[in-house]
């Protein structure tokens, strides 16, 4: 049964402690970015496991923010219709706080907005995901040490390439259970997926380079305010954003103190500040409701009427990037492998975007079919990812802090000016936007004759295609397997892609598809299972696409099988 949480969402509190002692993969971490590897693992036939220290599901709203690349994770997995019921859409954004708001609606994206959605309900609804594809999450255990045993792996496939498993290679893994005894369990691969402070990372003994922290923030979520006081406060640099309704107004005799019951009606505001009197306080000094209410008085001027508050936290601009994503059998994703100020709300979107990656290549990797270095690309695509969103981050805060020091306020102030001029010029604001959107994000090509396509994300076109219903390209997707589309035409495509990929790729014959001129002559696509693009072709004579289809085929989904 689902339980009212903090008046603000539902989530499933069902506690699962029947571990298992041997799977494939073990996913430490049952916040977004491990609920969405376990999904994406199971998807691809492994045995997967996610555990948990805390007993309970996530209470807190926290993290706010689906980006637009994001939501379409979802939609290529089938998904976004549940998220969109629950969330709010927003077509702009922010960059360091400036007031000229980064445009996702200009972006080429079916979803060019930010979803509002409480971390709570990104939660709620990636478990019920897991459940359905049986993916067990185990809550009370901690992971207190772990041994990786001398089996090599370099990352290149284990199996024969044609899908058959190995078993060679484990990991050890010591747990405190909810009764706090100690047991091992064992897996081929684990993946912490448990924060900034990442006791798999630790344990793996991989170095977590950065800074430490020199800013706090704070942030509440309250469910009473006054309104007409919210304009005067964004004006002053506070961020405002309103959060789902409650299902069920708090009785008079539970607030928290007892204030009026007037403000925004049936839902939560949440406030974001950051008081230049109090930015060297200790982000883990905890914060009252008094003193949020003073900070917002001495920046702005009033309090807003803030009451009820459901949630208070400080948040600190310690930035570190994990020095390697895999470390053997060990991998890291999400917080663990990157922490940062939340500016432009990143974080929990970088670690989706993580799991959608690591996901079908880990799997490949044990059902045996992976190529050589396959999963090693994992740490080679997004660890320059996380290394650029570490440094925007950094840039937003410097520009949010430098106007706090009045050293340099005057010079700052300037600055953002300018900036903020600059991002008036279309291109400049598109080209930002899609940065902080990851709209943006395309791998490098393993080969230098790529075509400009391979590395981006699939734009998700209008299409029809034979013995498909689907209509546009993310439809295609859900099932978690390659898809090839011929765009030209050839008899032979099904039968030779079946023969030799078939439980990998799913091969289909474009009949008609929108206009786009990125695909002007372009003959066949080869989208990966996580929306790239892993090949593209504009040859136009049959014999030698077909070579190079042959071989981009084995490079990205392994031998064919044998005939």
């Amino acid at each position: 049964m689902d339980a009212a949480i903090d008046g603000n969402v539902h989530v499933n509190t069902d506690i699962d402690t029947d571990v298992d002692v041997d799977v494939d993969v073990i996913v430490v971490g049952a916040g977004p970015t491990g609920l969405m590897l376990g999904a994406e693992l199971a998807l691809g036939g492994v045995r997967v496991q996610i555990l948990e220290r805390r007993t309970e599901a996530q209470r807190q709203s926290r993290a706010l923010t689906l980006h637009p690349r994001s939501v379409e994770l979802m939609d290529q997995r089938g998904l976004v219709e549940r998220f969109l019921a629950r969330g709010r859409a927003v077509p702009g954004w922010h960059f360091a706080g400036l007031d000229t708001r980064l445009d996702f609606s200009a972006l080429d994206t079916r979803h060019g907005y930010t979803l509002f959605l409480a971390q709570a309900r990104t939660e709620q609804l990636l478990a019920e995901r897991a459940h359905a594809l049986d993916v067990p999450i185990r809550r009370g255990y901690e992971v207190v040490g772990l041994r990786q045993d001398d089996g090599s792996d370099s990352g290149r496939g284990s199996g024969d390439g044609r899908g058959g498993r190995t078993d060679a290679g484990r990991v050890e893994v010591d747990v405190r259970g909810p009764g706090g005894d100690l047991r091992t369990v064992r897996a081929r691969y684990v993946v912490g997926c448990d924060g900034g402070r990442s006791a798999v990372r630790r344990a793996a003994g991989i170095e977590f380079p950065g800074t430490d922290e020199t800013l706090t923030g704070a942030l509440g979520d309250f469910a009473v305010v006054d309104p007409a006081a919210l304009d005067r406060a964004r004006a002053h640099g506070v961020l405002i954003a309103p959060l789902e309704p409650e299902p069920e107004p708090e009785p008079e005799d539970e607030r928290t103190d007892g204030g009026p019951a007037e403000g925004r009606p049936g839902g939560l505001t949440r406030i974001v500040l950051v008081d230049p009197r109090r930015i060297r306080t200790p982000a883990a000094e905890p914060l009252t409701l008094e003193e949020f209410r003073t900070s917002l008085a001495d920046i702005c001027g009033t309090d807003c009427g803030v009451a009820q508050p459901r949630w208070l936290s400080r948040f600190g601009n310690a930035t570190r990037l994990a020095a390697r994503y895999r470390a053997g059998r060990v991998l890291l994703a999400g917080d663990a492998a990157h922490i940062h100020f939340p500016a432009a709300g990143q974080g929990l979107n970088t670690g989706l975007q993580d799991a959608m990656n690591l996901g079908w290549k880990l799997a490949a990797e044990i059902n045996g079919w992976a190529p050589p270095g396959l999963l090693d690309s994992y740490h080679a695509e997004r660890h320059p990812i996380g290394q650029a969103v570490t440094e925007n981050t950094e840039v937003q805060t410097l520009l949010m802090e430098l106007t706090l020091l009045p050293p340099y306020q005057r010079p700052a102030a300037a600055l953002r000016k300018l900036l903020t001029e600059l991002l008036g010029i279309e291109e400049v604001n598109r080209r930002l936007a899609g940065r902080i959107s990851a709209l943006d994000t395309a791998y490098p090509p393993t080969a230098a004759d790529a075509d400009p396509l391979v590395g981006r994300r699939m734009p998700d076109v209008a299409l029809t295609a034979a013995d498909s219903t689907a209509g546009r390209a993310h439809e295609l997707l859900p099932p978690g397997r390659f898809v090839l589309l011929d765009l030209a035409g050839d008899e032979e495509l099904r039968r030779t892609v079946t023969t030799g990929w078939g439980p990998r790729v799913t091969a289909l014959t474009v009949t008609r598809h929108e206009h786009r001129t990125d695909l002007d002559g372009v003959r066949e696509i080869l989208i990966r299972p996580d929306g790239h693009i892993a090949w593209a072709t504009r040859t136009p004579a049959l014999p030698a696409r077909r070579i190079e289809r042959h071989r981009a085929l084995t490079d990205w989904a392994g031998r064919p099988a044998r005939r």
